[in-house]
This record gives C-alpha cells, structure tokens and sequence, in this order.
C-alpha cells in the first residue's frame, strides 16, 4: 500500500454555508452531489450545491473537481469531512474537508483493496470508514486519524461463502454500515444472496464474522435501512424485484428475513435500489430504478411490517438513491422531510416534499423543485 497522495489536481473553491449538521439556523444548507466522471458526457467532479430546508428548493453550485468517479458519499460524525469511493478498477477512497471559512481541500486518496468500491458509510466513533466494492465482492476498513484523514487499509474481507447465486458470476457487495447497537456492522452481498454481520475491533480495526442471513437464491438483496427502533431492517431486494422486512436481533447482530413483499411496480425488472424511513418510524420509501418510481409503504406493528400504500414517478432516469433532508420546523400537525433522488441516466436531482402526519397527508409526497446536475448518482447532507 502506497503512501497518501495528496490529489493536486483538485480545485480549491469557496466553501459552501456551514455544515447542515451544525447549522440549525434554518438558512440553507450545503448538499453535495456524487456524480460519474468517466461516464460519457458525465460529471466533473463532487457537486456543491445548496438545500433550502424551508421550501425544500436544490440550487446547483460549484464542483469540486480532482476526484475520480465520487459516485457515493458519506460524512464523518463531526460533519466537516465527507468521503468519496473512486468507483474504478482499481478503487480507491478519497477524504475531502469542507470548510465553513476556507477553500475545499481534498485531504488525500487511499487505495481501498477491490475493484468498484459502490458504497462506504463512518462508524459512529468516527475513527473507521467502511466500503464495499461491487466489482471484488469484498469490504474494506481505514482508519480515520484525528483530522479526518485516512490511514493505511486496515481489514479486507471478501465474502466467499456461499457461493454466488444463480446467475452471478462473483459476490458484488454493495453496502457496509453500522447496525444501530453500535457493535455491529452489516455487508450486503446480492451475488451471495446473503447479508453478513462482523463485529469490528474498536483498537485494530479488524473484522470478525459473527452472522450471516441468506436470502431467496438469485433474488440479489442489495440495500437496508434500519427502523428508528434498531430492531427491525428494510431490505430492497434488487433481482427479484420485492422488499423483505427483516428482525434483527441487537445481542447476536442476527438478521431475520421474512417473507418478500411486492414493490407495486408490476411486472417486468424495476431494480429495487434503497429504502429511506421517516424518522419517526411511520413511513418507508423505495426507490425502484427500472421503474423510475418511489413506492410508499405504511409501517406497522412497531417496524415489523410494511403495507404497501402507493407507487409514484420520480421525474428522473434510473434512480439509484434518496436521502432525507431535514426540514425546518412546520405548523403542527405537519412533521416531515425532504427526499431528493433523481437518475444516474438522467441529469437531474429531483426533491419532494415528504408530509407524515397519518391523518391528514399518510406520508404522500409532492414535488418541490428540481435542479439540473450532469450524472447524479447519490445526495449527501
């Protein structure tokens, strides 16, 4: 593993308002934009753009160039240093610091050990980042120093059992995150049809398999989302087109699929790709790539089901992911949030108006605005 190389060819540009994680003035807020850059006519670069938590309104901005196929973000817990995958052959991890009265700084790039790193998530501790790559089927720990720089890779496991499922010629993990306890972390896998659960050394940052779920053969379970309450997981459940709610069980880091739901996008492949979860547990949102839809599920029973209410278009191309956005406090009765999600085959990043309170709006959605970027591929607040 090579030393940390410095990217010179990363523009310093004037930093965006502070952090939406400290910022509370209700003023807006930064939100930035992983993109493809080696996707034909693609991005440039992490897109800057700004989020109005009163309207919901996106306005495009500046782009941070210098870093190579950024196509998913993350934050550190402090809420000034974001991480990008290099989604390339040979993948890497990039830190960039934001910074409320400076340029931007691209801290560094490490190697990240896998070909197509797809997904990567910090530990609450703030002291290790967590990647999955898609192209190697295997998933990745740095340490994160002090500044919010990353060290030399400290784990790489690949997921070699089971074998992958029908159809797959290797395991593409696609998501490594921490489960709610704090104890566990959980990898996705939709070759293997399984979802593995580690357990990390908090000194060494080493992984240890304690669990696996399996699900349906060749069914591809690609992406979960955790209910407020920790015990429960939503998980979109991408080549057989249907969600499966899951128990999980805190203690062990066991999770439990049930039975898969339908999507409400009919026949044919929509390519189920994550669930976003109102915080305060009472609605579910799909996003359903081949269908360019949002499917809106009802939660009950305190997480452990989910019924199926409607299925809505998203106005963009293959959706690969949507994100809540915190919204300034509303008149009673009008708790919500904002979900911006747009397509990777579209340039767009589209937000809509999310309203909870079951009884007057049961957790529809409305349009709110929508702002053009070349090759959207996630959103990060």
């Amino acid at each position: 593993m090579g030393a940390l190389a410095t990217l010179s060819g990363a523009s310093a540009r004037p930093a965006p308002p502070p952090s939406p994680r400290r910022d509370r003035s209700g003023r807006p807020r930064p939100l930035l934009i992983g993109t493809y850059t080696s996707a034909g006519a693609g991005g440039k670069g992490i897109g800057v753009a700004s989020y109005d938590p009163a309207d919901g309104r996106i306005t495009a901005g500046e782009t941070l160039t210098g870093v190579d196929d950024p196509s998913y973000l993350a934050v550190h817990p402090d809420g000034r240093t974001y991480y990008a995958v290099n989604e390339q052959e040979q993948g890497g991890v990039t830190a960039v610091r934001f910074r409320p009265d400076g340029p931007h700084e691209v801290i560094g790039r490490r190697d990240s050990g896998g070909a197509a790193p797809c997904h990567l998530s910090v530990h609450p501790s703030g002291k290790w980042l967590l990647t999955a790559h898609y192209g190697s089927g295997n998933v990745a720990v740095h340490p994160i120093d002090a500044s919010g720089a990353l060290g030399e890779r400290a784990d790489l496991v690949t997921h070699d059992s089971p074998p992958p499922g029908p159809g797959q010629q290797g395991p593409p993990a696609h998501q490594f995150l921490t489960a709610p306890d704090g104890d566990h972390l959980l990898a996705t896998d939709l070759g293997t049809d399984t979802v593995y659960t580690y357990r990390l050394d908090p000194s060494a940052g080493t992984l240890t398999r304690v669990a696996q779920a399996a699900f349906r053969p060749g069914s591809g379970p690609r992406h979960l989302t955790f209910h407020p309450s920790g015990r429960y997981a939503y998980v979109a459940v991408e080549l057989d087109n249907t969600a499966v709610v899951c128990a999980y069980d805190p203690a062990s880091g066991r999770l439990t699929p049930g039975e898969p739901q339908e999507t409400g996008t009919g026949s044919g492949t929509s390519h189920p790709a994550m669930f976003a979860v109102t915080p305060d547990g009472a609605y579910a949102y799909l996003a359903n790539r081949g269908h360019n839809s949002l499917t809106r599920y009802g939660i009950e029973s305190g997480g452990a089901r989910l019924r199926l209410l409607d299925t809505v278009p998203v106005g963009g191309d293959f959706p690969p992911s949507h994100r809540p956005l915190p919204r300034r406090r509303a008149a009673a009765g009008r708790r919500g949030l904002r979900l911006p999600r747009g397509g990777m085959r579209a340039a767009s990043v589209t937000p809509r108006r999310v309203f909870t309170a079951p009884r007057r709006h049961n957790g529809r959605t409305h349009p709110a605005g929508r702002p053009e970027d070349p090759w959207h591929a996630c959103c990060t607040p």
